[in-house]
């Protein structure tokens, strides 16, 4: 899993996740059985974070909650609008947004699209999602771009060999924003891991997330919707499988299924609801790409 870990960081500087990196770094400072280069490594990383960029109680100010998100957006906010946004600016995020062969860059691009002051750049933005098959996680960040833009509006995608039609003013910016029953299940995952291991929310929350912005609009998302406990234990137990096998590399799926009350009326839809989430997982893992 280090490399995971390692990727996640990387994602994470890149798109000027700040406080996100540091509580991996600090989750990684934690763990056991790694080379000390690495832990040298991350604790100097984490040093120069908490020195870059220190939290509310570090500086004393005595901030709320909200208030330190405030600030943290409008810090982002400064990071990825520079003062200069000429025509040659403006050509070079849209060219790395449509054409860099990392994926990463092209979400960067994205970000920073959001805060460009053009109206032809949504533009273009929407002929690029129509025109061309372009990766369900960077489709997602596309349109959450087009939210912080103002735009709105149905916009008609193919995603995942599916035909969706989706609101994009409904765009969750964040995972908070998901409709209820998205976060039931995350909670009872988490719950429930929580016992095994003190460290497996954390990653069920990451890979919650990068699931739903995957399948965000399609057949699999819509039935995840349905505010019901059998939906709910049926994709919190596949959540758990495949928390499990992402992290440990196994999982013992009948004591899973004995936690979460799959019984056999709920087995076909407990296996469904695997079978999407390990397919998301292993092509995150992979960087394969689905159109």
């Amino acid at each position: 899993m280090l490399d995971q870990y390692q990727i996640q960081l990387t994602r994470m500087l890149e798109a000027e996740q700040y406080r996100e990196a540091k509580e991996l770094l600090t989750f990684l400072l934690q763990c056991q059985g790694q080379e000390k280069r690495h832990y040298e490594e991350w604790d100097s990383l984490l040093g120069w974070l908490e020195m870059a960029f220190p939290d509310d109680a570090e500086r004393g100010a005595g901030l709320e909650t909200v208030d330190a998100e405030n600030e943290e957006a409008t810090l982002r906010e400064q990071l990825l609008k520079p003062p200069v946004q000429d025509e040659a600016y403006i050509h070079q995020v849209m060219y790395i947004m449509q054409h860099h062969p990392m994926m990463d860059q092209q979400m960067l691009a994205l970000e920073r699209a959001a805060y460009i002051d053009d109206s032809q750049v949504t533009e273009t933005i929407l002929e690029w999602l129509r025109s061309d098959t372009i990766h369900p996680l960077l489709q997602f960040k596309a349109l959450q771009c087009l939210r912080k833009r103002g735009a709105s509006g149905r916009l008609a995608l193919q995603r995942l060999d599916e035909h969706v039609e989706l609101e994009i003013e409904a765009t969750p910016l964040t995972l908070d924003e998901f409709p209820q029953p998205i976060g039931r299940i995350l909670e009872r995952t988490a719950t429930v891991a929580e016992t095994d291991d003190p460290t497996l929310p954390h990653f069920a929350r990451e890979l919650w997330k990068e699931s739903l912005e995957y399948l965000y609009g399609t057949s699999a998302y819509r039935w995840m919707l349905h505010d019901n406990d059998e939906t709910v234990d049926c994709y919190a137990a596949a959540l758990h499988l495949t928390l499990n096998l992402t992290v440990y590399g196994s999982a013992n799926d009948d004591d899973i299924r004995d936690t979460y009350g799959i019984t056999d009326s709920l087995r076909f839809r407990y296996e469904q609801a695997c079978r999407t989430l390990r397919g998301v997982a292993m092509l995150l893992q992979t960087g394969g790409e689905e159109g």
